[in-house]
């Protein structure tokens, strides 16, 4: 285990932001060492399942697993051209910028993931082509992403935005130093430099560009960040693992004490993050009467409740996401 320094300004401090969401080339990239991992996560189970249980999404992902298992190995390093970003506007958008990356920039950081993984032979010649081939990765991501990423998006992002929310809530009541503090026990914020559990030793000067946290579902244990300093700095960090989706059977017994209108709108004011009080302007009701029904939406596992400060940050679980989006799908049948 490394230490990664993060050293900040007063400029970096004003600069620093949680992202809009998951960045699904990360998502890609770090999603193939959650196949790997020895010891399975009980919350990737069901993930991994299911894709080995679907020999057409299997098969649709094998060229992508092929080029990430050569370009990120189980090592300190892989190329930051997987990882372009703008990839923060979409997958599209991503794989756009992709396409575009030079072959001198390709060569130069497969010679620099040579020094820490051998490079299997169909790599090491399709860089000897006088074209990278850029459109053809691209497109290989492309099909890992729509076989592992996207069928999972009703598990995976309901999960980011309840981290991302629980983050944001630090950010607006304690600033950029209570939300720095929140990423405890794998930072520490010792001002000004941002210590973070890391693969390797290393130090990192923002120099008034701000940092950018990036929350991700399929990140595990240490977070990671790109290797050339000169780019915009931004640091990929493990969501919460309460926020990730774990079966809960619990909630069988409980789906009768949600009927009503009345909880059903406090269950659809805690979309997106609400303290108590806001609950209860949402909804319509007392504050006696929101803290009473988010009792027991809490209980029933589809909300979580998360202390910040003096006040205490409601937040939907994938389940409670997921039941919102029920009465929709009913009317299809």
């Amino acid at each position: 285990m490394g230490l990664l320094r993060i050293h900040f300004t007063a400029d970096d401090l004003a600069r620093t932001t949680v992202a809009a969401g998951a960045d699904p080339l990360w998502e890609t990239v770090l999603s193939r060492f959650r196949l790997q991992d020895r010891d399975k996560a009980p919350a990737f189970r069901p993930w991994e399942r299911g894709l080995r249980e679907s020999p057409g999404r299997l098969s649709r992902m094998a060229s992508g697993l092929r080029w990430l298992t050569a370009l990120a190995p189980e090592a300190p390093y892989f190329p930051d051209f997987l990882t372009p970003a703008a990839a923060r506007d979409g997958l599209e958008a991503g794989l756009e910028a992709l396409r575009a990356t030079p072959s001198r920039r390709f060569r130069q950081e497969l010679e620099l993931l040579a020094r820490y993984a051998p490079i299997p032979g169909w790599l090491g010649a399709l860089a000897e082509r006088p074209a990278a081939p850029m459109s053809e990765l691209a497109t290989a991501l492309a099909d890992y992403h729509a076989a592992a990423i996207a069928p999972h998006r009703d598990l995976i992002e309901p999960a980011v935005e309840g981290d991302r929310a629980w983050r944001v809530g630090h950010l607006l009541n304690s600033g950029v130093e209570g939300l720095l503090g929140s990423m405890k026990p794998m930072m520490r914020w010792r001002s000004p430099v941002l210590e973070v559990d890391y693969s390797v030793d290393r130090e990192l000067h923002l120099r008034g560009r701000g940092l950018t946290l990036v929350p991700s579902y399929f990140c595990r244990r240490v977070p990671v960040s790109l290797a050339d300093p000169e780019l915009p700095p931004v640091l990929i960090y493990p969501i919460d693992a309460g926020f990730r989706w774990t079966p809960a059977a619990r909630v069988s017994g409980s789906v009768e004490a949600l009927i009503g209108a009345t909880r059903a709108a406090v269950l659809q004011a805690a979309d997106g993050g609400a303290t108590t009080s806001e609950l209860a302007r949402r909804a319509g009701v007392s504050l006696a009467a929101a803290s009473r029904h988010a009792k027991v939406l809490r209980e029933a596992g589809l909300i979580r409740s998360v202390r910040q400060g003096p006040a205490v940050l409601n937040l939907l679980t994938p389940l409670g996401s997921g039941l919102l989006e029920r009465p929709e799908r009913h009317l299809d049948h």
